[in-house]
């Protein structure tokens, strides 16, 4: 997981609220809440490698699930955000 979150253009995606956001984060990763994931399905267009998180994990499997059943490959659920941080260089 390390080398997939720490790769050259991985999009790090926290699903968590803005608020949960804004209390601290993975560096880079961009926010896109869970109840968004569907109407913002163009922001994951292209990406060679989606890492998606939150707070437990709960939410980032849904954001999986539902990224995968919209035909995105390379889809990982990091976890929580801090497993994320702790992962990059």
């Amino acid at each position: 997981m390390q080398d997939i979150i720490n790769a050259k253009g991985t999009f790090l995606v926290d699903v968590r609220t803005p608020g949960e956001f804004e209390e601290g984060s993975a560096k880079d990763a961009v926010n896109i809440p869970l109840d968004q994931v569907m109407n913002e399905l163009k922001q994951f267009n292209g990406k060679e490698n989606i890492v998606v998180f939150c707070r437990s994990g709960n939410r980032s499997g849904q954001a999986k699930y539902i990224l995968e059943q919209h035909g995105f490959k390379n889809v990982y659920n990091g976890g929580t955000w801090q497993d994320v941080a702790k992962l990059q260089n």
